[in-house]
């Protein structure tokens, strides 16, 4: 076969809502993000496990509302008052007096705060009462892992970024076989186009299980 042409076409578009690959997995916790500004007390906690797409959506919701995105580590509160924020893996690394400013400043006319974590506010520990009864009111919305409906929209959007069509059959095969993560479907996606233009062949599914065996091999 020849080998699919690579055109280079700059960088990739932003995350946007549109964009986001929905299913059963992620549904409940996309209809409760783009409730914003509706959120109550403006806060909101998107909760899930590593590689759900909790980045993913956190992100576009970001662009979409304008949003300060800060670090855990130092972030200034008096420069975001007023203004949507974004703190991801809030559950790690925040400090108490930290997310004790974020959240009260939500509540503000303009402001808003979506926090990306693994586990529940509720857990959070915290040595600041104020801070405890503020953690067990936020609300959340949990992402689960990808189920195969955005696995497959994930993989069909990687591939499209990277100007490749592969036949209908690797879908199925990669989705029977790979980890339920965002991140590894990205990683496959780009090992296959790199192992597809080192030795000139076209993305099959015989590349496919060459490149998930390799991954395997790579975890022992």
């Amino acid at each position: 076969m020849p080998k699919q042409l690579r055109l280079d076409l700059g960088r990739q578009a932003p995350p946007s809502l549109d964009a986001f690959v929905r299913g059963p997995s992620n549904a409940q916790a996309v209809t409760a993000v783009e409730a914003w500004p509706a959120w109550r007390a403006g806060c909101l906690a998107l909760v899930g496990p590593k590689g759900a797409g909790k980045s993913h959506l956190a992100q576009a919701w970001a662009g979409a509302a304008g949003a300060v995105v800060v670090e855990a580590e130092a972030p200034d509160v008096v420069a975001v008052a007023g203004r949507p924020v974004l703190l991801e893996d809030a559950d790690r690394g925040v400090s108490d007096e930290t997310l004790f400013h974020l959240i009260n400043l939500a509540a503000r006319e303009g402001g808003g705060l979506l926090l990306t974590a693994r586990t529940r506010p509720a857990t959070w520990p915290t040595a600041l009462p104020d801070l405890r009864s503020r953690l067990n009111a936020l609300p959340v919305a949990e992402i689960e892992a990808p189920d195969d409906a955005v696995l497959e929209g994930v993989l069909r959007k990687f591939f499209r970024d990277r100007n490749i069509r592969p036949p209908e059959a690797v879908y199925p095969y990669l989705l029977a076989r790979m980890n339920r993560s965002i991140p590894e479907a990205e990683e496959i996606v780009r090992r296959l186009d790199e192992a597809g233009d080192t030795g000139f062949r076209p993305v099959t599914r015989v590349l496919a299980r060459q490149i998930l065996e390799a991954n395997q091999a790579l975890d022992l």
